[in-house]
């Protein structure tokens, strides 16, 4: 599981915006990135990597928006239920099957 993050959606959003305005201002977009960082008490990479998932959440670069990755982890947990389900019902299957195949007891 992954740490909860101190920063709230909004704060991500309202930095990949202050990036996004920075960017004529500053020789790259690292510099950008590294100055709202420091104005946030984050790190560069940080930043980075906000403004990376926001594009990609745009359409502006190829990768697996948000929405995408919860949609594959819940078909992942699915999935999984669905496997255990199955053994389940083969061993349930398994073990009345050889009750049927027993001979009957004569009395």
């Amino acid at each position: 599981m992954s740490r909860p993050s101190r920063f709230t959606p909004e704060q991500r959003a309202r930095a990949v915006r202050l990036v996004a305005e920075a960017r004529d201002n500053y020789p790259s977009e690292w510099a950008a990135m590294a100055s709202v960082a420091a104005k946030l008490g984050t790190s560069a990479e940080t930043v980075r990597k906000w403004v990376r998932h926001a594009e990609v959440d745009a359409g502006q670069r190829p990768g697996v928006t948000g929405e995408e990755h919860a949609e594959i982890r819940r078909l992942r947990r699915e999935n999984a239920e669905l496997r255990r389900a199955n053994e389940i019902l083969k061993a349930a299957a398994a073990f009345f099957g050889a009750e049927l195949d027993r001979p009957l007891p004569r009395s």
